[in-house]
């Protein structure tokens, strides 16, 4: 089976295809940031008309590329929820049009449970049960997963989530958009043990995470220094992102104890910083549990986790109308196997 996936639930256009037998064919991703760095941030109509100008073109080009035909494909994946309503309406709009013209099945699907299974397109790929870490602009998320559809929500982010705390640090700091990637390039000239940041709800039982005060915190230091230099920034960038990395890995210890699962899988985009793998590849040594992530290209938004994530949905026999919704709020706990 093979199954043309369409991910366009905020600034990026991924168009993938994806084979049961030959693995993935071919994986495009547009990524908007020059269109957005101008404004710091996402803004949502400007996506939306990107995607639509993009989309259509990239699903040709995958399929000349990759030697496929219309005839070859079986269902066509896209992202319905959660994201941006416009983004999200343009993906399901081509997804149900192509699905009509070709006579085959459209699936809808929940984007973060397409990033929770992205390590499962590595070589090395892991086995249900497992603790899943789900961090990304939108989300910080702790999940128990024992199977496909089967997740029970640990703990999440009561207000920002790790990657926009990355994201709104990076503005104080004067970095440009987006945020995460370069905090972590400030954080390298950084000295360690100049700062002490504080672990967020690290002192209290629970999988719940809080990174608001910690991005208040760094905003309270640097208004404690009068025209803070360039090392200073960087010292400010090491203690902020090993907070979050340790807070993360004192959750992700917690959740491993609590289910006794032996795996944790990391996903989303905060899941490529390389601290965070740090901590958590030397909690996996300390707790004798397995860790898995996906490549580097597939942390951030790709076609290929939901073309990947179709077939998933395609075996087990979903389908859906022909009516074009979306759900940019959706729980993934409403997911059923």
């Amino acid at each position: 089976m093979r199954v043309l996936g369409i991910e366009t639930s905020c600034d990026e256009t991924g168009v993938a295809i994806f084979d049961d037998q030959e693995g993935l064919l071919i994986d495009l991703l547009f990524s908007q940031i020059e269109i957005h760095k101008a404004y710091g941030g996402v803004v949502p109509e400007l996506a939306s008309r990107d995607h639509i100008r993009k989309a259509l073109p990239m699903i040709k080009q995958a399929l000349e590329e990759s030697k496929t035909t219309i005839h070859d494909i079986d269902a066509i994946a896209y992202t319905a929820g959660p994201g941006l309503v416009g983004a999200l309406l343009v993906g399901a709009s081509i997804a149900k049009s192509l699905a009509y013209a070709w006579h085959i099945p459209a699936i809808g699907i929940h984007h973060m449970e397409g990033h929770l299974l992205a390590p499962m397109l590595s070589p090395d790929r892991p086995e249900y049960p497992f603790v899943a870490l789900l961090v990304s602009g939108g989300h910080t998320q702790m999940l128990s997963c024992e199977g496909l559809g089967q997740y029970e929500l640990l703990g999440e982010s009561l207000d920002d989530a790790a990657g926009e705390a990355f994201d709104k640090v990076a503005k104080m700091l004067g970095l440009g958009y987006p945020g995460g990637p370069e905090v972590a390039e400030l954080a390298k000239s950084g000295i360690a043990g100049i700062y002490q940041f504080p672990r967020p709800m690290t002192d209290r039982p629970g999988l719940d995470f809080s990174f608001s005060g910690l991005k208040t915190f760094t905003m309270n230091t640097l208004a404690d220094i009068d025209a803070p230099t360039e090392q200073e920034k960087a010292n400010i960038a090491l203690a902020f992102q090993t907070a979050v990395a340790d807070t993360i890995r004192i959750k992700c210890k917690r959740a491993l104890d609590k289910t006794v699962h032996s795996s944790l899988v990391i996903a989303g985009g905060v899941s490529a910083n390389l601290a965070l793998r740090a901590a958590l590849e030397k909690l996996s040594a300390d707790q004798g549990c397995r860790l898995y992530y996906p490549e580097f290209k597939l942390c951030t938004d790709n076609g290929a986790m939901i073309a990947y994530a179709g077939l998933q949905r395609l075996k087990l026999g979903h389908d859906e109308d022909l009516s074009i919704s979306v759900m940019p709020r959706w729980p993934i706990t409403q997911l059923s196997g």
